[in-house]
């Protein structure tokens, strides 16, 4: 009864967080708990140009059928080109991240090997490390002439490959004439090879991204996926193929196979009349977050294995999107007044939005108006 009264008074409660008496016999349930402070609500205006983020859900390039050609892409890089973004973020690891993660193999030797780029032949070109290539990229581009000669380009472009940001080096390539394509600056003929093949890769970073961003005039893209919380598959076998079991089992349902049938139609119409445009615009639809849920984390997310497979999986996911929205958060702090094109998965989408919308300067653009 008296540490009821006392909790009444803040002073009292104060007192009994300084002093250390404990609480513990009281716990208190969190579930209808809300906070009242809600940055979403809290937009401004700032002054000036306001942080705008447009989130285009994509396939992977990849995985679409032998139909789709990168002309295809003509539609969609009109409509994107005309709502004219400032920067483009991609989802890939940046270089400073998978030289962190290299650091440390016993857990993230499976995620280098998917997913971090090899810095190591251009390192010996350019004779710098990931850190020092990183470093030498900021500073050329704090004071990059709107002209450069042709062999800054291609210096610039050798330097963010011994950076790990192909997707950018790949935009330098780019804003090159043909002719310009070529050895030297750095460049070795192993390093123009590896340029040419990004550039013909079924893969949105290198076909949609750095194609846009060289036809705005960007300088780069953004690296903003984050894979820190990867964690190596478990050692025991019969551990690992009751997390396989639990996770499919729950991914059986019938949000995955109307996922699973709108693909199938969207990618057998490909190679009509907007068709790639259209795919776009079914993956940006407004319920389009809500099935991949249904289908995918939210079916996760009440799995009952008593190890909780399917929380952690989750949890896993839900910390990857918060890192990655963060990542973009810095580069509009960096750029206030930023117009950002984020190119994500598209199971990325809803999260993404949600996140991004309780940030006070962010604000965000319906990707339906830009498509259509």
């Amino acid at each position: 009864m008296i540490v009821r009264l006392l909790l009444r008074c803040s002073a009292a409660a104060t007192l009994l967080a300084t002093t250390g008496i404990g609480l513990t016999a009281l716990p208190v349930s969190a579930q209808g708990y809300r906070p009242a402070f809600q940055p979403q609500t809290l937009k401004g205006p700032p002054p000036g140009t306001p942080n705008e983020v447009l989130v285009l859900g994509t396939p992977h390039l990849s995985g679409l059928p032998d139909s789709f050609t990168p002309a295809l892409l003509t539609p969609l890089l009109d409509r994107l080109a005309a709502w004219r973004p400032t920067a483009i973020a991609t989802e890939d690891l940046s270089g400073l991240q998978c030289d962190s993660l290299r650091r440390y193999p016993v857990r993230y030797a499976e995620t280098v090997k998917v997913y971090c780029y090899d810095p190591s032949p251009a390192a010996a070109a350019t004779g710098m490390s990931v850190l020092e290539a990183n470093a030498e990229a900021e500073r050329l581009l704090a004071a990059w002439r709107t002209n450069p000669a042709p062999g800054e380009r291609r210096r610039l472009a050798a330097i963010l490959l011994a950076a790990g940001e192909r997707g950018s080096a790949l935009v330098q390539w780019l804003r090159l004439a043909p002719d310009d394509r070529k050895v030297g600056d750095g460049l070795t003929e192993a390093l123009v090879d590896t340029l040419d093949k990004a550039a013909a890769r079924k893969n949105e970073t290198y076909m949609l991204a750095a194609v846009l961003a060289a036809r705005l005039g960007h300088e780069r893209l953004w690296s903003v996926d984050d894979h820190s919380a990867d964690s190596p598959e478990p050692t025991d076998p019969a551990e690992l193929a009751a997390n396989e079991k639990a996770i499919m089992t729950a991914w059986d349902n019938p949000a995955t196979q109307a996922r699973r049938a709108e693909s199938d139609r969207l990618n057998a119409q490909l190679s009509q009349p907007d068709g790639l445009l259209n795919l776009y615009r079914a993956y940006n639809a407004p319920g389009a977050p809500m099935l991949a849920y249904r289908s995918d984390f939210g079916a996760a997310f009440v799995e009952p294995s008593p190890q909780g497979f399917g929380r952690k999986y989750l949890g896993y996911w839900e910390t990857r999107n918060l890192r990655m929205v963060a990542n973009m958060r810095d580069v509009m702090s960096r750029y206030p007044g930023t117009r950002m094109l984020t190119i994500v998965g598209a199971s990325h989408k809803g999260y993404y939005e949600a996140y991004l919308d309780q940030m006070h300067d962010v604000r965000l653009v319906d990707a339906g108006q830009v498509l259509n």
